[in-house]
């Protein structure tokens, strides 16, 4: 499977070819003189957020599968612009910073999108150079966590579903990534088995801010899902307040 080829169709165009924070961390051309790699990167994320075309059509668009699946404005807005230009390595990047905040006893410090750190190449945040409790590549579980999270309201309907599966048909992609694809769309909204994916706890807050991304928790059905996600993943409660937090600082900064 190829699974930049993946990533890049179910996220948009050039996400699978942004280098991950830890390898950012060390390129220096091409930076600002004297300003921070995770200011520069959350400057440039900016950028892109402001000058997205054709509003949220055009991030369904432009933003790959994952755009088409999600169900609120605001996640649509996420999956088009934030991950597209970063990858997942956006999702390692947020969950780092949420983890660095919780563990500094900085439950109450709100989320800072011009914070965002570089990570460091040991830190278990670089979803593409780890492997889930599974064995496979953090980033479909990333990727099976968002699906999962994106049909907890039950959305996709029949209709939405035949369209979903008729862009993935059509999208440039091998007989196995397609499979990929189409399983996870047939799998049920399932928060457990998506806990299951998890190795160790920067895994767990990697998995949880990537479900965040995906909902925006404003009906029963989705806070129950995250509640149960929460649970299964054995987060502290303040990891998790940090987690959301920067999940919808994440959505707001899209929509401005």
């Amino acid at each position: 499977m190829d699974i930049n080829k993946l990533v890049e169709s179910f996220l948009g165009s050039g996400a699978s070819n942004t280098p991950s924070m830890g390898q950012q961390a060390g390129q220096q051309a091409g930076q600002q003189a004297g300003q921070p790699m995770g200011q520069q990167m959350s400057q440039q994320i900016g950028g892109a957020l402001k000058s997205f075309p054709g509003g949220l059509a055009g991030g369904a668009a432009a933003g790959g599968l994952v755009a088409l699946m999600l169900g609120s404005k605001k996640a649509r807005k996420v999956g088009g612009t934030v991950l597209t230009y970063g990858g997942m390595a956006v999702v390692g990047g947020l969950a780092f910073k949420a983890w660095q905040n919780y563990k500094a006893n900085q439950s109450n410090r709100p989320a800072d999108m011009h914070d965002i750190p570089a990570l460091p190449s040991d830190s278990g945040f670089d979803p593409a150079h780890s492997r889930d409790a599974q064995g496979n590549d953090m980033r479909l579980a990333l990727i099976q966590a968002m699906i999962s999270a994106a049909k907890a309201d039950q959305h996709i309907d029949d209709v939405e579903n035949s369209r979903i599966r008729e862009q993935i048909d059509a999208a440039a992609l091998g007989t196995d990534e397609k499979s990929f694809l189409f399983d996870q769309l047939g799998q049920d909204s399932d928060p457990i088995a998506i806990a299951r994916l998890a190795q160790d706890e920067p895994q767990a807050a990697e998995l949880y801010l990537a479900s965040a991304l995906a909902i925006d928790i404003d009906t029963p059905e989705e806070s129950r899902y995250m509640e149960r996600l929460g649970d299964a993943l054995r987060l502290p409660g303040p990891l998790i307040k940090q987690l959301q937090d920067h999940a919808v600082a994440a959505k707001d900064a899209g929509m401005s």
